[in-house]
């Protein structure tokens, strides 16, 4: 993988801008998201103050990423001498790296993007238009503020989870934990997708920089490193 990481970052790249021209053009957003909205009841099939699911999908998830990336720092930090934590230092601080800049760099496009998400658009009972990340508003529409929702901020907590295929060396481990993390950050996803706040597009977007942005931790952590052969 990392003797061709150029080639995998540059078929990610095209991959991504594949993936926003597919859904820039077509209406697969809004035929999707039309399975999760009930149309009698003008809402969604997933109430977003559901109690077990939002704290299981949203403020629960939230916490646990947040710890595990406080684990990783305070492990590089203050148990670096450690055997185990030395082996491995090179795919924790990719972890951790991850775990800061995937959230930070998707964060930052939502705030520029200027997006609505599906329970903001007229057609699901909102106000905004259906105006995709590279439209224009019309002018007649009256703007007050920006409005944050592409790509999926929430989910990319987990999809930065992807990392952990760095941690190991034996193929199995790497495609578990590339499966986890795929798990959770589709999970988070899909959870917003339910109660309105996301349109399918935004989550594999943010699943394909997620991807992006950790290969490109990945060379200039391990640029001028030649890494023993660790089985675990």
């Amino acid at each position: 993988m990392l003797k061709n990481i150029n080639i995998h970052i540059l078929f990610t790249s095209i991959v991504l801008i594949f993936i926003i021209a597919l859904f820039e053009y077509t209406s697969l957003d809004i035929y999707v998201q039309n399975q999760f909205f009930q149309f009698d009841t003008n809402s969604w099939i997933l109430n977003r103050d559901e109690p077990i699911f939002k704290f299981i999908f949203y403020d629960g998830v939230k916490r646990v990423l947040i710890i595990f990336a406080v684990i990783v720092l305070i492990s590089l930090l203050f148990f670096k001498k450690n055997e185990l934590i030395r082996r491995y230092k090179h795919g924790l601080l990719i972890i951790l790296l991850s775990s800061i800049f995937v959230p930070l760099l998707v964060g930052a496009l939502k705030a520029v993007s200027n997006t609505p998400c599906p329970k903001n658009i007229e057609y699901f009972g909102g106000n905004y238009p259906d105006i995709k990340v590279f439209d224009s508003y019309p002018k007649e529409f009256i703007q007050k503020d920006k409005i944050k929702c592409w790509p999926a901020g929430h989910a990319s907590g987990g999809f930065a989870l992807m990392a952990l295929f760095f941690l190991f060396k034996k193929r199995k481990n790497q495609i578990l934990g590339l499966t986890f993390a795929l798990t959770i950050g589709w999970s988070m996803g899909i959870y917003k997708m339910l109660i309105g706040d996301h349109f399918l597009s935004h989550t594999i977007i943010t699943m394909l920089l997620a991807w992006l942005i950790i290969l490109i931790i990945t060379k200039i952590v391990q640029r001028n490193k030649i890494e023993k052969p660790t089985k675990i």
